[in-house]
C-alpha cells in the first residue's frame, strides 16, 4: 500500500508531463519488434494485439495507478504495429541475378553513392518473370549516360539486377530491410541507353511538376549552386556531385540539402511572420480579423504545397507533421512549440511509419527538437537573461545551433562514423543565410513569377547558396575538421537515447538520473571491440584486424565494402593503404593466420587455382565457383550465411546469426560447407 501511494505521488508530480511518454513507449515496442531474431506468426501478433487492447481497457479504469497500463498496453502496439506494416508493406524480390530487358515507370531519379544517377522504376516488367514473382520497385544506375528520362515516363532498357544485398558486415546496417519497406525488388545497373517506350501521363502531375522546376532551377543557376537549389526546392538532388556531398558531411551542413524540419520551419515560419505582419500593418483587419490564425493557416498550408512539391519524401513528411502539430496548436488557442506537441508530432510519424524509429532522419531531428524545446523552456521558466535586446537574437542562434549539435552528435557519430568538429561555425555563417535570404528569396521568386520578375529572387537565392557552399568547402577544408568514431554495439544507442529521453521529459531533479545510462552507454561504446577478421558475402574481400588497423587482402575492388568495413572501424585510410597493411602472402595470394586455422582469399579462376596448395585446416574465399582439397566458401555458399566475423581464436558471428530469419532476409539453409566451417572453427577453439 505505501508503494502504491508512493508511486501515486511521483507520478502526480508529473501530471501535464506523462503524455510525452507515449511515443516513448510506442517506439519501445517498434525497436522490440525489429529486434527479434525470428518473425511472430501471425497468432502471436494477434494474441498480443489482445493484450494491447485489453491493458488499454484496464488503463480506463477508474482506479489507483490504473493509468500505468498504458506503458505495456503500447509497448505491445508498438510490437503489432511494426509487425502489421511489415506484412503490408510486402512484396515480391528477386532470388537470383537477373540480365535481360527491364522496363517500367520512372518514379524517381537521385545518384547512387558512386555519383551515378539512377532510376527507381515502379509498374515493372522483367522478361520470362512472371507477374507475381516481379518486383513491385527496381532502382537502376544509368552507366555513362547523361540524358534523364522525365519522371511518369514509361522506359526500357537492358539492365543487370540483383536482390538487395544484406550487411556488409554481421550486425551492420542490413540494406534489405530499408529496400523491404520500400518495396525494392531488385537493384543493378545498365550500360546501354534507357529508351523512352511512352511518354509521361497526367497521372503523376506532382512528379512532373517538381522536374520541370528542378530543371529550371539548374538553367538559371550554372553549377553546383543549382543543383543545390534544386534539391532544396524540389527534393531533385541528382544534380548534386559527390565532392559538393563530402563538403557538406564534413562541415555538418548536409542536412541543409534534405529538406527536413529546418526548411520546413523556416519557409512556413517566413509565411506566417510575413502574412502576419502585412496584415497587422492595416487597422481594420488587424481589429477584425484572427490575423495570427489566419497566418497559421496560410503558413500550413504553405507547407502542405511544399510537401507535395518536394516529393513528399519521409524526411520531410516528419518535419510537415511537427510544424502541422505546431500551427494546429495556434489555430486550437493552444501553446505551439511544446514537448507535447513534440510527442503528437513523434506519434504520427510512428503510426505511419513504423519503421523509421531506426533511420537516423528520425532519431537525429526528434533529438534536436525535443532538446530545443526543453533547452529554451528551461531559459524561460529560469527567465535567464539572454544579454541586451540587440543581442538576443544572435544569443539565440548560437544557444540553437549548440543545443541541436549536441544532441544529434552521438546519434550521427553512431550512423555515420564522423564528427564534425567546426559543425557549429559552419552552421553559425549559413543557418542565418538560409533562413533570411534563401528561404525569403525563393518565397519571393514564387510570387514574382506572374509577371516575369522570377530572376530577382533567383539571383538573391544564388548569392546565399553560393555563400553557404563556400562556407562548407571552406570548413571541410580545415585541418582536422573531422574525426572519426568505431561502430556502436547493439545496446549502445538505445541506452543513449532512453538516457537522453528520460533526462528531457521528466520533470524535477530526479531527470538528471538519466544521465546514468546515457554515461553507461559512452563508456560501453569506447569499450566496443571490433572484429578481428571480416569476409565480404561476395567473397571479394577479407579484412583482418592489425595494430595499426584494418588490412585489407585488397587494394581494388569490393570498393563500397572496403569503406562501409574502415568506416565502422572508425579509420580513415583508405582501400590502398589498408592493402598495404596486408603482410603474408602464400603463392602470391593474401594469407593469413589464426589459431588452428589459416584463411586464404584466392578471388577469381586463376588466383583459385593457385591456391591449391592449401591444408586440411585451410579457409579458401573466392569469387568464382570451383573444387578444393580445403573448404571453399564461395558466393553461392556464402549466399546462406551472408558475411562472417571470426576472432582470432575461431570464434563465429554470421549476418544470419546477427538478422535472424525475418521477411527481409531470405536465407537460403545452410548447406555442408558451412557446417564444416563451424566444425573447423570449434576444432580451432572457437565457439
Amino acid at each position: 500500500m505505501r508503494l502504491g501511494t508512493a508511486i501515486s505521488d511521483v507520478l502526480q508530480a508529473q501530471r501535464g508531463s506523462l503524455f510525452p511518454w507515449a511515443p516513448v513507449f510506442l517506439g519501445a515496442g517498434i525497436g522490440a519488434y525489429f529486434s527479434l531474431k525470428a518473425e511472430p506468426n501471425a497468432a502471436a501478433a494477434a494474441g498480443l494485439a489482445c493484450v494491447s487492447l485489453l491493458f488499454c481497457a484496464g488503463a480506463l479504469l477508474r482506479r489507483p495507478l490504473a493509468f500505468l497500463l498504458w506503458a505495456p498496453a503500447l509497448l505491445a502496439a508498438g510490437v503489432c504495429l511494426a509487425y502489421a506494416r511489415t506484412h503490408l508493406v510486402a512484396a515480391p524480390v528477386l532470388d537470383f541475378r537477373y540480365y535481360g530487358p527491364v522496363e517500367g515507370r520512372v518514379a524517381a531519379v537521385d545518384r547512387s553513392p558512386t555519383d551515378a544517377l539512377r532510376l527507381t522504376l515502379d509498374q515493372v516488367r522483367l522478361d520470362r518473370v512472371p507477374p507475381l514473382d516481379t518486383p513491385a520497385r527496381v532502382r537502376v544506375s544509368l552507366k555513362g549516360q547523361t540524358g534523364i528520362p522525365p519522371p511518369g515516363a514509361r522506359v526500357m532498357t537492358t539492365a543487370h539486377l540483383l536482390p538487395p544485398q544484406g550487411p556488409a558486415e554481421p550486425g551492420g546496417f542490413d540494406f534489405r530491410r530499408h529496400a523491404w519497406f520500400k518495396q525494392l525488388g531488385g537493384l543493378g545497373y545498365t550500360r546501354v541507353p534507357v529508351l523512352l517506350a511512352e511518354a509521361p501521363g497526367s497521372e503523376v502531375p506532382v512528379e512532373q511538376l517538381r522536374r520541370r522546376l528542378a530543371q529550371y532551377l539548374q538553367q538559371q543557376i550554372p553549377g553546383e549552386t543549382g543543383g543545390f537549389a534544386a534539391a532544396v526546392t524540389a527534393g531533385d538532388r541528382s544534380g548534386v556531385g559527390e565532392e559538393t556531398l563530402t563538403a557538406l558531411r564534413k562541415s555538418n551542413l548536409a542536412h541543409l540539402l534534405a529538406i527536413s524540419g529546418l526548411h520546413m520551419g523556416l519557409l512556413t515560419g517566413f509565411v506566417f511572420a510575413a502574412l502576419r505582419s502585412l496584415m497587422c500593418l492595416v487597422p481594420w483587419i488587424a481589429l477584425r480579423w484572427p490575423v495570427k490564425k489566419l497566418a497559421a493557416a496560410a503558413a500550413l498550408a504553405a507547407g502542405a504545397g511544399y510537401l507535395l512539391l518536394s516529393g513528399g519524401n519521409v524526411a520531410t513528411e516528419r518535419a510537415f507533421v511537427m510544424v502541422a502539430v505546431m500551427f494546429g496548436a495556434v489555430l486550437l488557442n493552444r501553446r505551439a512549440i511544446t514537448l507535447r506537441a513534440v510527442a503528437v508530432a513523434a506519434l504520427i510519424v510512428l503510426l505511419r511509419r513504423p519503421e523509421s524509429l531506426l533511420s537516423p532522419g528520425f532519431q537525429m531531428s526528434f533529438a534536436a527538437t525535443a532538446a530545443l524545446v526543453a533547452a529554451f523552456a528551461a531559459i524561460r521558466d529560469g527567465e535567464v537573461a539572454l544579454g541586451p535586446l540587440w543581442l538576443r537574437p544572435v544569443a539565440a542562434l548560437v544557444i540553437s545551433s549548440a543545443v541541436a549539435g549536441a544532441a544529434t552528435a552521438p546519434f550521427a557519430a553512431a550512423h555515420f562514423n564522423t564528427i564534425p568538429h567546426y559543425g557549429l561555425l559552419a552552421n553559425l555563417l549559413s543557418v542565418p543565410v538560409m533562413g533570411t535570404v534563401v528561404i525569403p528569396a525563393a518565397v519571393l521568386a514564387l510570387c514574382l513569377a506572374p509577371f516575369g520578375l522570377e530572376w530577382i529572387g533567383l539571383r538573391l537565392m544564388q548569392w546565399g547558396m553560393d555563400w553557404i557552399l563556400w562556407v562548407a568547402r571552406s570548413v571541410s577544408g580545415f585541418d582536422g575538421a573531422v574525426s572519426h568514431a568505431a561502430a556502436p554495439g547493439p545496446w549502445v544507442l538505445p541506452l543513449l537515447a532512453g538516457g537522453f529521453v528520460f533526462a528531457v521529459v521528466w520533470q524535477g531533479r530526479l531527470r538528471l538520473a538519466g544521465l546514468l545510462p546515457a554515461a553507461a552507454a559512452l563508456w560501453m561504446w569506447t569499450m566496443a571491440e571490433r572484429p578481428d577478421i571480416l569476409i565480404a558475402e561476395s567473397g571479394g574481400l577479407v579484412g583482418v584486424m592489425e595494430a595499426e588497423g584494418r588490412a585489407l587482402s585488397r587494394a581494388k575492388g569490393q570498393g563500397f565494402t572496403a569503406e562501409i568495413w574502415l568506416e565502422n572501424d572508425g579509420d580513415p585510410a583508405s582501400q590502398p593503404v589498408s592493402a598495404s597493411r596486408w603482410a603474408a602472402e602464400l603463392d602470391g595470394l593474401p594469407v593469413w593466420q589464426g589459431d588452428g586455422f589459416r584463411i586464404i582469399h584466392a578471388p577469381g579462376k586463376r588466383k583459385l587455382s593457385a591456391a591449391s596448395s592449401c591444408k586440411d585446416r585451410d579457409i579458401v574465399i573466392s569469387t568464382v565457383t570451383g573444387s578444393s582439397s580445403c573448404l571453399l566458401l564461395t558466393p553461392e555458399v556464402m549466399r546462406q550465411t551472408g558475411s562472417l566475423a571470426l576472432t582470432r581464436t575461431g570464434k563465429l558471428l554470421t549476418a544470419r546469426d546477427a538478422a535472424g530469419e525475418r521477411p527481409w532476409t531470405g536465407w537460403q539453409p545452410e548447406g555442408r560447407e558451412i557446417r564444416r566451417l563451424r566444425q573447423l572453427l570449434t576444432g580451432a577453439g572457437g565457439q
